[in-house]
């Protein structure tokens, strides 16, 4: 038996290589006690179904997502910038997921099919993000938008073929880094509206050709 204590933290990492090697299909909670040498039993005592625990896998991928760029959305750049930073972080983050690793990354999609509330969840928490953004441009009259949530979760929607991995197939397309910039600049012109003052910045591009805005802190 394994000496060091048992956490959810240590049966997440340790779900996540048994899935990488046997798949969503195939891995099961003996698996995982089997690779931390424990019984099964110490794992249903900190998840009580299979089920659990892949949601609990899922939304620990998930929010290695949200978080950093909660960061962004707390930060205190001018709201323009901030909604440049969010979406390309948001579709970098997820373009290196699915090209770097291809397998785990549509072991990680099988499960959020199954998860549904945690995806739903994890939307609502991105769209939220999205919404304080939106709201301070608002503020700032920086952006021109009667409800800054319908305008936040259209902006998520607008750039969703980017992010959604459901588009995956589509992002190693040699014209997807032209077909996001194009659409990122028209979302930030249509929030900035008639906006006296208000351009919408351009796109920039890192030397791999990936758009980008410009990369204050947070």
């Amino acid at each position: 038996m394994a000496t060091e204590t048992l956490t959810r933290e240590r049966i997440l990492e340790s779900a996540e290589e048994v899935l990488r090697r046997y798949g969503p299909a195939k891995a099961n909670v003996v698996d995982v006690a089997r690779a931390l040498r424990v019984s099964h039993g110490s794992v249903y005592r900190h998840f009580p179904s299979k089920a659990a625990l892949r949601d609990a896998v899922t939304a620990r991928w998930l929010e290695s997502i949200s978080e950093p760029l909660e960061a962004i959305a707390a930060g205190k750049r001018t709201a323009p910038r901030r909604l440049e930073r969010w979406l390309d972080t948001l579709v970098q983050a997820k373009r290196r997921k699915a090209l770097d690793d291809p397998e785990l990354f549509a072991t990680y999609v099988e499960l959020a099919a199954d998860a549904r509330e945690v995806v739903r969840a994890h939307v609502q928490t991105l769209v939220d993000q999205l919404t304080r953004i939106v709201a301070d441009g608002v503020a700032a009259g920086e952006f021109a938008v009667d409800d800054p949530r319908v305008a936040a979760r259209a902006a998520f929607d607008a750039t969703s073929r980017f992010h959604n991995p459901v588009h995956a197939a589509e992002w190693a397309d040699l014209q997807i880094d032209s077909a996001y910039g194009a659409v990122r600049s028209l979302v930030l012109r249509g929030l900035a509206g008639s906006t006296p003052g208000r351009r919408a910045p351009a796109v920039r591009r890192t030397p791999s050709g990936s758009p980008r805005g410009r990369q204050p802190s947070p």
